[in-house]
């Protein structure tokens, strides 16, 4: 009976790729059955669109339009946008541009509906729009913030109702502690907003009104150059019978043995790493009894962030939501999306965060480890990190802090950083130091976060072994690129610490292809030949700032030496930011540089990056 069963179905399978290629002629002749066909003020439209009235095989519903005499309208989510323009790129891709309809006259006014990369592509939509405008409403005058432009006429007395355009990448960063978000929706490519980005609403309404860009992915089918059912039917006969005797037997093999057991072996894979690394992160949190961080389940972490309704930021780790526990206390909860396999960034920030207790480390006030889900609470900062204000593109903006404030903020990394060299039971290498990961408290209050690359080492090592180099570039030490130029120790985070002095006292990044001389693309090297010159730093009008100013860039190249023997230790370099400006010696030159002005080009060591760099005239 079974021998019977089987003869019967081995004939179907064999007529499985037969049925398919009939289909899929049948469906690619009828694609050439229908016309292209005018919708509004558009000519030439084909597939994959198609009008409400068309036969069911032409073009698909997805992309349904809907004509008039002027406009040809798209239904995306629970909205209609315009469409204004379409060009066939290739067989492959289509691309359209879209007007939201409350955009279209560039009239003042919120989106139709929040659009999104995840509901745009849930429409069959890929919008990969470098430039987002994004809608939040705040309860406190924004100032000195020159991304946000007040709308009046969506404003009220207790709601203050701002647009912001800014690309893709600061996601929602931007955001200030008194607003919350209310919209988004994708800015149409223009090369302009590099270099002028809005200064106003109406320059931003003005943008909107251009629409947005989205691709469709097309389709090229098989058999589509053929021009009719029947040559399509007689072209896969054909076909068919000639690889029969060839391919049948290879194919039920393959089919009913071979693929069941690669199948079976990618899934036992895919299990055995999402255990393992499950396994890792249990075993650590088992050996660490004591630590004082609550551990959290995922769904307390779903209601401390109330569903993750209010985003923060994003990198490369994941993303960040702003969150709030029983008590009131306000919390940034990290959801880490990215993790290694082995969880060791996840073990790396508990292990070393969990233990420290000092004003300038942000404190981590707990956790949540459950099967592949992984979470990282700590205690809100809600002025954001240092970067927001010593890179500032706007002058008002990048004077926020005085230079009394940056001596302050200095001084209180420099006191954090000592204390995880010296302060702890077991040494602390952090890294990553960088504007980016000091945050600033509610009363401006520096503290050190991130502690994903960080390791622990018993005090008095001389030698620290990492297996390759961890930072970022323009912060990252050369030894951790080179051991030509020194051992790894807790000099490296000196360097880090020096290079984040040099981008406070200059206020921009050390590295700005944009200067205008070209001198001053490497703020530390012309910093030094101003100091080495004894030239006035011009940064301010009154000679106390300058002072200050230049306390900070003295004590950077101090930091920043090319070999850590000669660095100084955090300890020397908090004496040093309390000292006067006018007693610190001048460092060595801590790169390599031609000093002749009037040579065509310069060459310089970006030590940063250990990468030899021509910079022309």
């Amino acid at each position: 009976m079974a021998a019977t069963k089987a003869s019967a179905i081995f004939p179907l399978l064999l007529l499985l790729p037969l049925l398919h290629l009939l289909s899929s002629g049948f469906a690619a002749a009828g694609q050439q059955d229908c016309p292209p066909f005018s919708c509004g003020q558009l000519r030439d439209v084909k597939y994959p669109f198609r009008r409400k009235d068309d036969p069911t095989i032409c073009g698909n519903t997805t992309y349904q339009l809907s004509c008039d005499a002027n406009r040809s309208t798209i239904r995306i989510g629970s909205a209609d946008y315009f469409v204004t323009q379409i060009s066939y790129l290739s067989s492959y891709f289509t691309w359209i541009r879209l007007v939201d309809p409350n955009l279209a006259n560039g009239s003042c006014g919120l989106p139709a509906q929040p659009l999104s990369p995840t509901n745009l592509s849930t429409a069959g939509l890929s919008c990969g729009a470098y430039y987002w405008a994004s809608f939040v409403n705040c309860s406190e005058t924004i100032q000195n913030d020159t991304r946000y432009h007040r709308l009046s006429c969506l404003s009220r007395n207790d709601t203050l109702v701002y647009v912001i355009v800014a690309p893709e990448a600061d996601e929602l960063g931007y955001l200030h502690p008194w607003c919350e978000y209310l919209s988004m929706i994708p800015v149409a490519y223009d090369a302009s907003l590099f270099d002028d980005p809005p200064s106003s609403a109406i320059d931003a309404f003005s943008i909107l009104q251009k629409g947005f860009d989205c691709y469709i992915p097309g389709r090229r089918g098989v058999l589509s150059h053929w021009y009719s059912p029947f040559c399509t039917a007689c072209y896969a006969l054909a076909l068919n019978f000639l690889c029969f005797l060839c391919y049948a037997v290879p194919f039920m093999v393959g089919r009913l043995v071979i693929a069941p057991i690669i199948v079976c072996v990618f899934f036992a894979h895919k299990l055995w790493v999402s255990r393992a690394s499950v396994d890792t992160v249990e075993k650590f949190l088992r050996a660490q009894q004591t630590l004082t961080p609550t551990r959290y389940g995922y769904t307390d972490i779903v209601a401390i962030t109330r569903h993750f309704r209010q985003k923060l930021g994003q990198g490369g780790f994941g993303s960040v939501f702003k969150g709030e526990l029983a008590g009131g206390l306000l919390v940034a909860v990290k959801l880490l999306g990215n993790s290694k396999c082995n969880g060791d960034e996840f073990i790396s920030e508990v292990s070393t965060i969990g233990r420290i207790h000092h004003v300038n480390v942000v404190r981590l006030v707990g956790y949540c480890a459950e099967g592949s889900k992984r979470a990282l609470v700590y205690e809100y900062m809600p002025n954001g990190s240092l970067d927001r204000y010593i890179f500032a593109s706007k002058p008002t903006t990048a004077r926020t802090f005085t230079s009394e404030k940056l001596i302050d903020i200095a001084m209180g990394v420099a006191r954090g950083i000592h204390y995880l060299h010296r302060g702890c039971d077991m040494q602390i290498l952090h890294f990553d130091i960088k504007p980016h990961n000091i945050l600033l408290d509610r009363n401006f209050t520096p503290k050190i976060s991130d502690f994903g690359l960080a390791k622990l080492y018993p005090k008095g090592n001389s030698l620290v072994s990492v297996s390759a180099a961890r930072g970022t570039v323009g912060y990252i030490a050369p030894e951790l690129i080179s051991r030509s130029f020194g051992i790894i120790s807790h000099k490296s985070d000196v360097y880090s610490f020096g290079m984040l002095l040099m981008e406070m006292a200059g206020r921009r990044r050390n590295v700005d292809p944009r200067a205008e001389n070209s001198s001053q693309v490497y703020y530390p090297s012309w910093i030094y030949d101003k100091l080495a010159r004894q030239q006035e730093i011009q940064f301010d009008d009154t000679s106390e700032i300058e002072e200050l100013e230049k306390k900070l860039a003295v004590v950077g190249l101090w930091c920043i030496q090319i070999k850590p023997s000669e660095r100084p230790t955090m300890a020397k370099v908090l004496e040093m930011l309390e000292a006067d400006a006018s007693s610190l010696p001048m460092p060595p030159k801590p790169f390599f540089s031609s000093v002749d002005s009037t040579s065509e080009t310069k060459t310089c060591l970006i030590s940063s990056s250990a990468e030899l760099s021509i910079i022309s005239e």
